[in-house]
């Protein structure tokens, strides 16, 4: 076959050789002398990392890298100098000269720029709009999670080495910087991103980071710290598959350098599967695979390139199919330009542009091929449910997927033509319009490869993209959710100093019966059946029962017979039957409970007793000490949020970990009396660590100091690290557990873990040790102490309160850090463990159960009526409050409006979670289906 024309480069390939030229001269000058091993991998990758756009041509003036690398600690003090995304091509250059002044002009005060920062966030900015347009409960607050930088700029006095820096920003070798992405779309600070990956490298977890290094992380709370780690190892993730992708086209010998190059640029796993999808292995040979395998690859290059050099198409071989005609030759033309308009990013990121000025919207019917006509109804608001993608609820998103999961609806993206009209227009006569004049056969040969590009490639891309981007954004709202509705859940303030008595209620096989110490130890179970004819025999049972053992508090399981089992109680409280004891009752979610009942936990810390009973015994201690007993169920079966199995079910454990992890941490727990599946959820811990100090704690005897956690068998410096600020040693239980004969632990006990035969451990009692203060503090808590003119042992006391008040009233928090060589952040921790009582208890600022006396059933109420009642469960739609009738009514999220909450909780966040006392109006009562609509008045404080 031969073609008549004279043929030049390809730019694109000669700009590639040049990159490569122009590279290879600057490997040995910054590593020949010593750090040849460890630096030959990743110095070379530091060029590739501007490539923000994703076009090669703007690397050709990036020749000075020898500056970058010089520049590179002043990066770390100034985290937010810029590599810009999203911009023009045109404009780099002169970006990356304005940087570079800024820089040389500020070295000497890099700690704190002044406003800058914020300016240059435009695309944080915009992906922060286009968020609040979806989320339920958006306000129109800022963004909480942008935390703002104070005058201070706390974090910036003590910021990571900038080795770190240069290593987070090279050691993916992708064309985008690793900080500045995560900057972008956490709608953080970049220099707080530098610190909390930095931190996360070192195996912080993140309860330790939101305590106790507040300065670093910009005082962020554990929602949107974790939202960081979760963008950071998402793109960890990505970098992985495209380094395995690279490999996979290099030993397939497919792999190019604009390939790879066009690979590196991609930032989400959508990007990389559309650019490695045609080169698949089992996938179908593409289109311009084919025609670029007949050679027809230098025809299309030379059309865009150098189209005067197209003498004629007469370049057909009759013998070689696909090239028999012209016809099928411009065929072949038009399939490699289409590829190349699909895969090219400026056209990409123009047909995003015109998507976003345009209302695009997303379109659910019935499926034809559906049968089952009796499921219908659970989606008859989809049936013929039409709407934009910029304004979709996320439950709406997750109810169209499972209808089209369960093949009940047909789902489909609906761009607007005026798109197709405007992208055609722009790419013939701009973007793809060849150098030179060209003739019109030429010219319809580029259009129609336009069209199709369009249609067959860039239209299908786009749909998959809006409806992932919709799919990712309805599961995070929804995890989000289960995260906020669990952390209200297990913080739920306990019930302590009396007598309880749990109630499993059932018909046929009774109600069973817990009665629990204050100390939540069992002292009786039992069967009571109140259902039957023989009711009265057993209610006086049950009454001799709650006398002898002086229980005035029932906790009944909202499951079977609930409501009945209810009515026998208020019945019985009417009548006096208790008396003398005032008995009021309370009903709690069961949810998890009967699951937990035949557990292995449950079994060794019951193993005589029937399940049946387990299931009561739990149902009492949620209202003891919710925290300690909610702990002990897998998190997905507590009944918290919805749309649960439509989900990631790794993201969801993984998020539900995480916070019971911080509400155990935050709460604390006395190492000496606590469980060990309590215990495995504390920052730093896990079950091995846990059962190997429960192991020590019985063949030693109780923990006097925390030091003595050093002693345990695999407690590192790292996990004590993690650990011991979190974990208390209560002189009180002390004192009781000092009863029972334990040897204290000498240089024997030292043997137990690695390296640990010359550490020296006092057995003395640290009244630090019952504080949330940090034992890497302690050193900084004692000189405060003198300085204030106190000691240890009146920790907690008015005295000692009023001395610290004193002081910080005569001079401030930061002068006093100033003087103690510490920050503030610590300084204020320091201060409120020494003035907090003696086993304060962060849940104290929680509500606790609701017990009465009374029953009110739904026929009681009336439209207008103002009821009180606490939020049991909170959805994406809005917040189910129980109000005492047996069921629970629903507030729509229409109703939870800006001037209903209160200033501290609105944002989407803490608008409403479960726990939360509220006062409401009755809307509408629907007895047939069992329903009540809520209007939110206010909530109580």
């Amino acid at each position: 076959m031969n073609f008549h024309f004279a043929i030049r480069s390809s730019p694109q390939t000669s700009s590639s050789e040049e990159d490569n030229d122009e590279w290879r001269p600057t490997e040995p000058k910054p590593k020949a002398p010593s750090r040849a091993r460890t630096a030959k991998p990743k110095e070379p990758k530091p060029p590739k990392a501007p490539k923000v756009p994703k076009v090669p041509k703007p690397r050709a003036p990036r020749k000075p890298a020898a500056e970058r690398k010089t520049r590179a600690p002043k990066v770390l003090k100034d985290p937010g100098a810029p590599v810009l995304h999203g911009v023009k091509r045109k404009n780099i250059d002169e970006g990356k000269k304005e940087n570079t002044a800024a820089e040389n002009k500020g070295e000497k005060q890099t700690d704190c720029p002044k406003g800058e920062r914020a300016k240059e966030s435009g695309p944080s900015s915009r992906m922060n709009a286009k968020k609040e347009e979806v989320e339920d409960f958006t306000f129109d607050e800022p963004n909480q999670k942008k935390q703002k930088t104070s005058g201070a700029c706390p974090g910036r006095s003590a910021p990571l080495p900038s080795s770190e820096k240069h290593t987070q920003r090279n050691e993916l070798n992708m064309n985008w910087d690793l900080t500045e992405l995560v900057s972008t779309l956490t709608c953080v600070e970049q220099w707080v991103c530098v610190n909390v990956i930095g931190l996360l490298r070192e195996e912080n977890t993140v309860p330790f980071m939101v305590r106790y290094r507040k300065e670093l992380i910009n005082h962020m709370d554990a929602d949107a710290v974790r939202d960081v780690q979760l963008i950071y190892e998402e793109l960890c993730s990505l970098a992985k598959k495209t380094q395995s992708v690279v490999q996979t086209l290099k030993k397939d010998g497919i792999l190019t350098a604009e390939l790879e190059q066009n690979l590196k640029s991609c930032r989400s796993a959508d990007e990389l599967d559309h650019v490695y999808a045609p080169y698949k292995k089992g996938s179908k040979l593409t289109k311009a695979r084919r025609a670029k395998a007949l050679g027809l690859e230098v025809a299309a290059s030379a059309l865009m390139d150098a189209p005067g050099l197209l003498l004629n198409m007469e370049y057909v071989c009759f013998c070689a199919s696909g090239l028999s005609t012209m016809e099928e030759v411009a065929t072949g033309v038009e399939h490699i330009l289409a590829d190349m308009i699909a895969k090219d990013p400026e056209t990409l990121t123009y047909m995003k542009t015109l998507c976003e000025r345009r209302i695009v919207t997303i379109q659910s019917s019935v499926s034809k091929s559906q049968n089952k006509t009796k499921d219908i109804d659970k989606f008859h608001l989809y049936v013929d449910f039409t709407c934009n993608i910029q304004r979709i609820q996320p439950h709406q998103t997750l109810a169209i997927n499972r209808g089209e999961s369960l093949k009940i609806l047909t789902v489909k993206v609906n761009i607007p033509d005026e798109v197709k009209n405007d992208f055609t227009w722009w790419c013939i006569n701009n973007r793809w319009k060849p150098r030179t004049f060209v003739k019109e056969e030429f010219r319809a040969i580029i259009k129609s490869a336009v069209e199709d590009s369009y249609k067959r490639l860039i239209l299908p891309f786009f749909t998959r993209s809006f409806r992932t981007k919709l799919t990712s954004a309805a599961e995070k709202e929804s995890i989000a959710m289960f995260v906020r509705n669990i952390r209200q859940r297990l913080l739920v303030c306990p019930v302590r100093g009396c007598v309880i008595i749990g109630v499993d209620p059932g018909f046929r096989h009774g109600c069973k019966l817990a009665v629990l110490s204050p100390t939540s130890q069992i002292l009786h179970t039992d069967v009571v059946y109140l259902h039957n004819q023989n009711q009265r025999n057993e209610a006086e049972k049950l009454c001799h029962l709650m006398i002898k053992y002086s229980c005035a508090k029932v906790v009944i399981g909202n499951g079977t017979a609930c409501r009945e089992t209810e009515s026998v109680f208020a019945d019985l409280i009417s009548r006096r039957c208790f008396d003398p004891l005032d008995v009021s009752y309370c009903i709690t979610s069961e949810a998890g409970a009967s699951i937990y009942s035949v557990s292995p936990e449950a079994v060794k810390e019951m193993p005589d007793m029937d399940p049946n009973h387990r299931s009561a015994v739990s149902i009492g201690r949620r209202v003891q000490d919710p925290l300690a007993e909610l702990v002990k169920i897998d998190p997905k079966h507590i009944g918290i949020g919805t749309y649960q199995h439509d989900v990631s079910a790794g993201g969801l454990k993984t998020a539900l970990d995480g916070v019971v992890q911080e509400c155990v941490s935050f709460v604390g727990v006395d190492i000496n009396i606590c469980s060990e599946t309590l215990m495995r959820h504390v920052a730093g811990l896990n079950a091995g660590r846990a059962r190997s100090i429960a192991e020590w704690r019985e063949q030693n005897g109780p923990f006097i100091n925390r030091e003595q956690l050093k002693l345990v068998k695999g407690m590192g410096p790292k996990t004590f690290q993690q650990c011991a600020g979190f974990i208390r040693i209560n002189p009180q239980t002390l004192n009781s557990a000092k009863s029972s004969p334990h040897p204290v632990p000498e240089k024997p006990a030292a043997k137990k873990g690695k390296k640990k035969t010359c550490v020296t451990i006092p057995t003395s009692v640290n009244p630090l040790d019952q504080t949330c203060i940090h034992p890497e503090s302690y050193a900084v808590a004692q000189s405060f102490l003198s300085l204030v003119g106190g000691s240890a042992d009146q920790i907690g006391s008015a005295g000692l309160k009023q001395c610290v008040e004193s002081k910080v009233g005569t001079s401030s928090v930061e002068k006093l850090a100033e003087t103690l060589d510490t920050t503030p952040e610590t300084l204020k921790l320091i201060m409120d463990g020494l003035t907090q009582p003696p086993g304060f208890d962060i849940r104290q600022n929680f509500g606790q159960a609701d017990f009465k006396r009374g029953i009110v059933s739904m026929s009681d109420l009336r439209v207008g009526a103002v009821l009180t009642g606490r939020v049991d469960n909170t959805a994406l739609f809005g917040a189910f409050v129980d109000i005492g009738v047996g069921r629970a009514g629903l507030i729509h999220k229409s109703n939870i409006t800006l001037n209903k909450l209160p200033v501290n909780q609105r944002r989407r966040s803490l608008a409403l979670g479960p726990g939360e006392r509220v006062e409401v109006r009755v809307l509408n009562v629907d007895l047939q289906r069992g329903r009540i609509g809520l209007d939110l008045i206010r909530i109580l404080q």
